[in-house]
């Protein structure tokens, strides 16, 4: 076995069933356990677009929200609900979906963590994340450490090597007819790794910045074309939802080789795309909304957890039931082909359907490496101190080069385990910490303390 089909095996085994249930079983713990947040979701939202501009901190809620989000809505957003379709059937849609619900308590837990254990450095800036948690508020450095090794290596792939791939493929089907390929995947990553670098080299203000900008827009104009396919296949809306909840049920037996019952196969890819997606127990959010200006820890946790919401609960949703009218709509479709799902799905818009898909996938990928460059860099400064900040922004610039002008199956693979990796420590300090998060929530939420001012520091 060759070095890239034991890295699949290793990240398909991960990503299975053991991880599907640790994540899982977080996301209803915490559920339970703060006595479900999601029933704020309204003021969290209402929270997002407001400035705590007199509190501590080095962006806004909205901007670092706009960073993470940044980071999360991606191609996982566009292609893998198709492929979580493909792979799962129309049932994975609802499963993916009901991942995002719940999953929106463990991503406010991660907020909430990561300004209660933040660190003010000497220079003024605010830093926080798991390993912060796990250090001061478990006292396992060992274990924050491994964190930020993890979440430092998979940035490197999934944050940017990947990304920067997506968006090298795609320009050089747009310029085919005018140079070769080879020619257009240099030129495209050149001005890729420029447009990054002159981004980065300004800092959190600077990214959140672009960000803030930069991801309103491309989810809007997103949403829109979905809404537009919707409208063109509005009589396949109905038997579309219906299609999707009589799946994700159904105790049938799979099809197609596969071994267990329709709801066992529609489960698994469905939470499993879900969970990828809105990168909920990942760890790699908080990294960002550890500096947010913020009065209390629970006014950001509240803003946090409106990523997982915006990423999966509307914007998963509305994609997979969009694939799924296609899929009605259009039956010769090759549907076990995700990609081609959802190209033939947006080809159904006269002129424009293609150039927008287009130019999601090349906005969204661009974002993530935004985004992820951030979690990164705080991920380095935590293992290697300030100093390695410039060294990591000069091999983060060089990177996206690369990516774009190579093969990356190992790449992918190497940055899926990674992701895992992460996602364990930060899991352990949301469950052993759970209770500081259901204190801090019982006074700040549910006592009616939204507004009081948290004036507790903690100095690196």
């Amino acid at each position: 076995m060759n070095l890239l089909d034991l890295t699949n095996s290793i990240s398909g085994y991960i990503w299975g069933w053991p991880m599907i249930i640790l994540l899982l079983g977080t996301h209803i713990f915490l559920t339970i356990r703060l006595k479900f947040p999601q029933r704020k979701i309204f003021t969290a939202i209402r929270l997002s677009i407001k400035k705590d501009k007199d509190s501590e901190g080095d962006v806004s809620q909205f901007a670092a929200l706009a960073t993470s989000l940044a980071a999360t809505i991606g191609t996982g957003n566009i292609i893998g609900v198709a492929t979580a379709v493909s792979l799962g059937g129309p049932g994975a849609v609802l499963w993916c979906w009901l991942t995002g619900i719940f999953g929106i308590a463990t991503k406010y837990g991660e907020g909430l963590l990561a300004i209660k254990y933040r660190v003010k450095t000497s220079d003024g800036r605010m830093l926080g994340g798991p390993m912060y948690a796990l250090e001061k508020g478990l006292n396992v450095k060992w274990l924050a450490v491994l964190f930020a090794i993890f979440a430092s290596i998979a940035s490197f792939g999934i944050g940017n090597a990947v990304q920067a791939n997506a968006i090298s493929e795609n320009m050089t089907l747009l310029l085919q007819d005018v140079m070769a390929p080879e020619k257009s995947r240099m030129l495209v990553g050149i001005v890729i790794a420029v447009l990054v670098g002159v981004v980065i080299l300004g800092g959190v203000k600077s990214i959140a910045k672009i960000c803030s900008a930069f991801v309103p827009i491309m989810a809007l104009l997103y949403v829109l074309g979905c809404i537009y396919i919707l409208g063109v296949n509005y009589a396949y809306v109905g038997s579309a939802i219906r299609l999707i909840c009589a799946e994700a049920f159904s105790v049938k037996a799979a099809v197609g080789g596969t071994t267990g019952t329709i709801l066992m196969v529609a489960a698994r890819y469905g939470i499993a795309r879900g969970l990828f997606s809105n990168e909920s127990g990942m760890g790699s959010a908080p990294i960002v909304a550890a500096a947010a200006q913020t009065r209390n820890p629970v006014r950001q946790a509240l803003v946090s957890s409106t990523g997982t919401f915006w990423d999966t609960v509307v914007i998963c949703a509305i994609t997979g039931i969009v694939i799924t009218t296609s899929i009605i709509a259009h039956p010769n479709i090759d549907y076990q082909d995700g990609g081609l799902l959802t190209k033939e799905a947006f080809a159904t818009i006269p002129y424009v359907g293609t150039p927008i898909l287009t130019f999601g996938i090349l906005t969204f990928a661009f974002s993530t490496i935004l985004g992820w460059s951030y979690y990164g860099e705080r991920s380095m400064e935590y293992l290697f101190g300030k100093r390695s900040i410039i060294l990591y922004r000069i091999a983060w610039v060089l990177l996206t080069y690369v990516g774009s002008v190579m093969a990356l199956d190992l790449v992918w693979n190497i940055a899926d385990i990674m992701n895992a990796l992460m996602a364990i420590p930060n899991l352990v300090s949301l469950l052993l910490l759970s209770k500081v998060i259901a204190s801090e929530t019982q006074h700040y939420l549910w006592e009616g303390n939204l507004d009081e001012e948290d004036n507790r520091t903690n100095h690196s």
